[in-house]
């Protein structure tokens, strides 16, 4: 009877989560919230910070519950990073992306004429990198988190073990990568099916609950070592890969120091490399702090063509010198310096567009990735912050659920220069910098960011979406700061993304008008007039002039606040 009393109590928290949804203003709490991507993960997120968790022990909670109810991007075969801070003012940020097998070579991926062979970078076990999740989780919980571990775990093995509802979205997912999922499974797990997946179908994921189970008795050792790490090699070396239990036993994540700007009275903090995100972001920011924004209008052209014109130019820096810093040097200080920067817009005009093929790389001394990932933003009773970013890269990662173990890992390999200058699967360019080397970290696009204002805590954001994740988090940003939107507001406001190469802007549909595409087409930019799919799924937390929380959940997808 209490199972179905829950299932009844979910139901209606959908419902209720789906209304918040559609509103312009999000989710108004006194006192904390999770805003996530799937209702579960945010309700369980929720009720760890009840019974006195802080975001620590929320952030494990919630990063789980994905991994059972967000199987196409929530992981524990993946990766990811994490900013934070402390209600104190001090900030840092934590590494769980995922790296490259020892055995892994800079040509694995071409052929005898030095060619890129297709697809062998995205799916099948020679596009596993060594998964970081879990290590990322226990480090940030044993260090920070005020709960035992089974309190925080156990939520997720509990709805493993007793299922979640489909909701549309993810139902028909599922149904469109059939094909994929089934092409390498090698049993027929909770994930297909001969009959079409459908809304409110549960779900249960009792493998997934045993793998669970594991790393809640015994901790890291739990997956890195023992039955689970012996089920993740088997089912890599019958899918081709190259993975060892030592890639597995040798994993760490790494605390970063993470970037700081200041852009006018806000000071943004964001993820360091591997992550290519805060350094460009931080190059967004300054490269248009001088420019007036505000005046010209939430997206006129003369804005668009200025944070265009700053994006064109951080994605080539980007391409360039940004890679793991463990074994590149990365001029972090140039990249950063004002007069630079500022020398970097100095070829743009309001008349015209400037050419990617005329935008290179700064001179200074010394594919795009999937949109499949997930983000979710906490803020605790004590005031203090999390943002985190997770994924498996692609869809489903790599498409191949670990048989016994009962999840998907990722395909992160794509994300390495498999060759420099050729673009991967999603059209992102790299160089040497990303080039792939044993125990190497691939460079990547996700931006966990925090935002103080005067000091205090202002936002916390984040977003999935590959390359468009730095674009999105800074028009979100700048939605708030420049236009004085609310968080839900600034969340729905259509986006638009350019990456330097290819040379086109991808606006989101229905969201702009044919007379700002004209404009811009006589200025010789270039329209992505494609049916271009949704640009990221922002999930943040504003704090109110009145000290509450604002939360802005993304309607693109089921993400979802909640709070108290």
């Amino acid at each position: 009877m209490k199972y179905h009393i829950s299932i009844l109590l979910l139901t209606l928290f959908f419902i209720n989560c789906t209304k918040k949804k559609a509103k312009t203003t999000g989710l108004i709490t006194e006192n904390a919230m999770v805003v996530a991507a799937y209702p579960n993960a945010s309700e369980i997120g929720k009720s760890i910070l009840q019974k006195g968790g802080n975001v620590f022990d929320a952030m494990v909670a919630t990063e789980l519950t994905l991994a059972v109810v967000h199987p196409k991007a929530g992981n524990i075969g993946g990766g990811g990073f994490m900013v934070y801070r402390l209600n104190d003012g001090t900030s840092g940020s934590l590494d769980y992306r995922e790296q490259a097998p020892i055995k892994a070579s800079k040509n694995m991926y071409l052929d005898s004429l030095g060619n890129v062979i297709p697809k062998l970078s995205e799916k099948g076990g020679l596009a596993v990198g060594v998964p970081g999740t879990i290590n990322g989780i226990l480090k940030a919980h044993k260090r920070f988190g005020k709960l035992p571990l089974d309190s925080v775990i156990n939520p997720a093995i509990e709805l493993a073990k007793n299922g979640y509802q489909l909701t549309e979205y993810h139902a028909a997912y599922l149904n469109k990568y059939q094909d994929d999922l089934k092409e390498l499974a090698r049993n027929n797990h909770e994930y297909i099916s001969d009959t079409p997946f459908t809304t409110g179908q549960l779900i249960k994921r009792p493998e997934l609950a045993k793998t669970l189970v594991r790393i809640r008795n015994h901790g890291n050792a739990g997956f890195y070592e023992g039955k689970t790490a012996d089920l993740i090699i088997d089912e890599i070396i019958n899918q081709g890969g190259i993975m060892t239990h030592q890639d597995l036993k040798n994993y760490k994540s790494k605390w970063r120091t993470p970037i700081k700007i200041k852009y006018k009275e806000y000071t943004i903090i964001s993820m360091s490399p591997p992550s290519s995100g805060g350094i460009c972001l931080a190059q967004l920011a300054t490269m248009v702090a001088n420019q007036p924004l505000k005046s010209y209008g939430f997206h006129s052209t003369e804005a668009i063509q200025t944070i265009v014109e700053a994006e064109r130019r951080a994605y080539a820096d980007r391409a360039e010198f940004l890679g793991d810093p463990d074994f590149v040097d990365i001029p972090i200080d140039s990249l950063l310096d004002k007069q630079y920067l500022q020398s970097r817009m100095s070829t743009f005009s309001l008349k015209k567009a400037t050419k990617s093929s005329e935008i290179k790389h700064g001179n200074i001394s010394f594919s795009y990735e999937s949109p499949e990932t997930t983000h979710y933003s906490i803020v605790d009773q004590d005031g203090n912050a999390v943002s985190a970013t997770t994924t498996l890269n692609t869809n489903f990662g790599s498409k191949i659920m670990v048989k016994g173990a009962g999840f998907f890992l990722n395909n992160e390999m794509d994300d390495f220069s498999s060759k420099p200058g050729v673009p991967n699967h999603y059209g992102l360019v790299g160089n040497t910098a990303n080039s792939i080397e044993p125990k190497k970290r691939m460079l990547s696009s996700m931006t966990p960011t925090i935002v103080e204002k005067n000091g205090e805590l202002f936002m916390v954001v984040g977003t999935p979406g590959g390359s468009t994740i730095i674009t999105s988090v800074f028009q979100t940003i700048l939605n708030v700061v420049e236009y004085n939107m609310g968080m839900q507001e600034a969340v729905d406001a259509p986006r638009f993304h350019h990456q330097w190469l290819p040379d086109n802007i991808k606006f989101e549909p229905n969201g702009f008008s044919n007379e700002l595409f004209e404009n811009l087409k006589n200025k010789g930019y270039h329209i992505d007039e494609s049916k271009s799919p949704i640009i990221g799924k922002v999930d943040a937390i504003l704090v109110l002039p009145n000290g509450k929380l604002e939360g802005g959940a993304d309607p693109r997808g089921d993400d979802c606040a909640s709070g108290f």
